[in-house]
């Protein structure tokens, strides 16, 4: 099922949605789903072939694409990639912070190198973007929408302590920023994924990739994984007219899971 068998065709029709991590997975499905309802997209990246890959997919299917490398840890690059975007289009209407990373460990076992990439990558990139759009949605008077991909850490994220810091200051500064920038029309609101069938699984370890296939649905009070399109479909919510009155709050995609079951046994 396509986002134009769930919303009305034309929904998102010449709105200006930036994605970032836009160029596979979740990201990828994203802008596709938002293309389709007639956003036009620009995608950033730090691996080149893959959002060449998906600007070129996009592009054959009627979008107008702007697909550039981004290193969202970089605050100089982040401020000329979004200045290079509104140029380009003229404007901007929606942000996904989608781009993130991490990997699973004991949290004993993880190394300072490992520990700052994480939490640079999925906090201080999210906020070097964030800021980067919020100055140009102030400066234009339109108002906008910021909208955080962060993940399921409510009942704390054993094996993923580094991530579950960094998305907890991420859904923190939601919240402050919805309230600072409420006078500018800007709603900030996140997305909190639960276990996704998706290609990031596919940099886990063997292991864990089989007990998340086999085990974790169990725990699940829907019985499944998430899919990408289950997360698109609610950042096109969000992203819409119909979540004009929305803003400072986390959408949690996980089939129940943040109230009981668990992700990994302790």
């Amino acid at each position: 099922m396509r986002a134009s068998e769930v919303f009305r065709p034309g929904l998102l029709q010449d709105q200006v949605v930036i994605v970032t991590g836009g160029g596979s997975g979740i990201g990828r499905v994203i802008a596709e789903e938002c293309a389709a309802l007639g956003a036009r997209v620009a995608i950033g990246a730090r691996k080149l072939d893959r959002l060449e890959a998906t600007a070129e997919a996009l592009r054959a299917g009627g979008a107008e694409v702007f697909a550039a490398p981004l290193n969202i840890r970089e605050p100089e690059a982040v401020d000329a990639w979004v200045d290079e975007v509104h140029a380009h289009f003229g404007r901007i209407d929606v942000l996904v912070n989608n781009a993130g990373g991490q990997f699973p460990s004991p949290a004993v076992h993880i190394k300072p190198k490992g520990w700052r990439a994480v939490v640079d990558t999925n906090l201080n990139g999210t906020w070097f973007m964030t800021q980067a759009v919020g100055r140009h949605l102030i400066a234009d008077g339109r108002g906008g929408r910021v909208i955080n991909i962060v993940a399921n850490m409510w009942r704390g994220f054993p094996g993923m302590a580094h991530t579950g810091a960094a998305r907890a200051g991420v859904v923190n500064l939601t919240k402050s920023l919805a309230l600072e920038w409420a006078r500018h029309g800007i709603l900030v609101n996140a997305v909190a994924p639960g276990v996704i069938r998706s290609s990031g699984l596919d940099t886990y370890p063997e292991v864990v990739r089989q007990q998340l296939e086999t085990e974790v649905p169990k725990h699940i009070p829907l019985k499944r994984l998430g899919t990408m399109e289950d997360v698109a479909w609610s950042v096109v919510y969000l992203a819409s007219a119909a979540g004009q009155y929305v803003t400072g709050e986390t959408l949690c995609v996980d089939g129940g899971q943040a109230h009981w079951g668990m992700v990994f046994p302790l």
